[in-house]
């Protein structure tokens, strides 16, 4: 070998080096720059008060409405004579052996993850105790679609301080709305509810629409890097005889959409978010997509021969089986479900006397590693800023970086139309609105719980990225605080 080409060679490999140096430091800034992002959080700042980028009409109203503010804290449900339900709910960290072996280091309520289900009756006062154990960053419970008062609905820093090890924090609220919702932790709510701190609360109503032989909630869950359904690894058999009609309560706790098929059966979505659907059709080889924190209720008339199954199609674990006999063959869906034009739309709907008093858009989109509402994130959104009673148009566009689903504490929301085009079915109430690319909803929402709310994407990932902000109500304060100051971390 010449001396040049010793030289040469010395050269490439000094040049390789400093190559790989320099990716080495790029991908080391990406990543600080992705967890500075995760991590950036106020050191202290006031989710009632956050008005600076809001403009100055809002700034004169919010000033108009303090002489007569209220705290969140003091709205609370009112005292009556509804019977009482109590529970109590311990938060621990507690390793958890699952059905496959595999041994979990879970957060859990009461040793359970999901946790033990709650299930009341239309009208009654449910009373939860929670207490906490050993969560070091402190815990919560939110609500997950229960419209709640504000000083209930278990935001930490903003409803509520976060729950420290040995304190504890009691929930009061009337169950005053039938359907399937969800509890989990909203302290650090991308971190604790991967951890396992979280359960399904059902509302039965009063007088029954439908007659099931049995009703089952079930989760789909990821409990740190396993996928469970009701804390099952290998997926649920629910025991039933030909002819039976089983009502499914499906909730997707997970980040991901599911695109769910239901096989072997006909079948009816009854109700979305725990909101019934209005005369709803009957279903065959029909798939759903059920987006994070969403819920579909099915009712399923078992076959005469075989089983019924409701499975993902991306996801295995999640496979349901009904009733006995063989399995039905798995096949794909031919159509899928659209609440644009599914079931009928009522006789006298009041929907076009509707006149509103306030208009929004919001849309959903990413930067770099940041998740946007209208290009700004978490505490530099402006909130939707509302007088009780008023009529709102809320309009949610997704501008890309996946599926968005969103949701807003406290209320339920009507939908109105899809990509401009008016529903034409049942109508359609939910507190979370699965967007995808491109996708556009209008949504109604009437301004009937004075409070302090959170409005974010249910990807909890999402949402820890920058993608939440606050529906506030003039003349609401909180004595609470978000930020690294006081540990308060709703949605890291």
């Amino acid at each position: 070998m010449t001396g040049q080409q010793t030289k040469q060679r010395r050269k490439l490999k000094i040049g390789m080096s400093s190559l790989l140096v320099l990716c080495i430091l790029i991908g080391a800034t990406v990543a600080v720059y992705f967890w500075q992002i995760r991590l950036q959080k106020p050191e202290e700042i006031n989710m009632a008060e956050h008005m600076h980028h809001a403009g100055s009409a809002a700034h004169a109203a919010h000033s108009q409405s303090s002489a007569q503010s209220v705290s969140c804290e003091t709205l609370t449900a009112e005292d009556d004579d509804a019977p009482v339900r109590e529970f109590e709910m311990t938060a621990a960290q507690t390793p958890i052996k699952l059905d496959n072996g595999e041994e979990v280091k879970a957060w859990t309520f009461n040793g359970l993850s999901p946790g033990p289900e709650i299930r009341v009756t239309e009208g009654e006062r449910v009373v939860v105790k929670l207490r906490n154990k050993d969560i070091d960053a402190g815990v919560t419970i939110h609500w997950h679609g229960v419209v709640v008062p504000c000083s209930q609905d278990g935001v930490a820093g903003v409803t509520q301080d976060a729950v420290k090890p040995g304190e504890e924090f009691t929930y009061t609220f009337i169950a005053s709305s039938p359907g399937s919702y969800w509890y989990h932790s909203h302290q650090m709510s991308s971190i604790q509810a991967e951890k396992g701190l979280l359960g399904s609360f059902i509302v039965e109503p009063k007088e029954a629409e439908y007659t099931a032989a049995q009703d089952v909630a079930v989760l789909m869950q990821k409990l740190g890097s396993t996928w469970i359904l009701n804390g099952k690894t290998g997926g649920l058999a629910i025991p039933g005889n030909p002819g039976d009609t089983v009502r499914l309560r499906l909730t997707n706790t997970t980040d991901d959409t599911q695109k769910m098929v239901v096989e072997g059966a006909p079948y009816r979505i009854i109700a979305l978010d725990g909101h019934a659907i209005h005369q709803p059709g009957i279903l065959e080889s029909t798939g759903f997509k059920i987006g994070a924190g969403q819920r579909f209720d099915l009712l399923i008339e078992l076959p005469e021969q075989g089983k019924a199954v409701v499975r993902s199609e991306q996801n295995d674990h999640f496979n349901i089986s009904l009733g006995q006999g063989a399995e039905p063959i798995r096949v794909a869906s031919e159509r899928q479900f659209s609440l644009t034009d599914y079931g009928a739309p009522l006789a006298n709907d009041p929907i076009a006397e509707i006149s509103f008093d306030q208009s929004f858009e919001l849309k959903l989109g990413q930067n770099l590693f940041v998740n946007t509402i209208n290009g700004q994130s978490f505490h530099e959104i402006p909130p939707i800023l509302v007088k009780e009673g008023e009529e709102i148009r809320i309009t949610v566009t997704n501008e890309g970086g996946g599926d968005h689903p969103f949701h807003i504490h406290g209320h339920r929301f009507r939908v109105l139309s899809k990509n401009g085009e008016p529903l034409k079915g049942s109508p359609v109430y939910l507190d979370t609105i699965l967007t995808q690319d491109d996708e556009s909803y209008e949504l109604y929402l009437i301004a009937d719980n004075p409070g302090l709310w959170m409005a974010h994407c249910h990807n909890l990932q999402h949402a820890s990225m920058g993608m939440s902000m606050m529906l506030n109500y003039e003349g609401v304060t909180t004595p609470y605080r978000v930020g690294t100051k006081s540990g308060n971390l709703p949605d890291l």
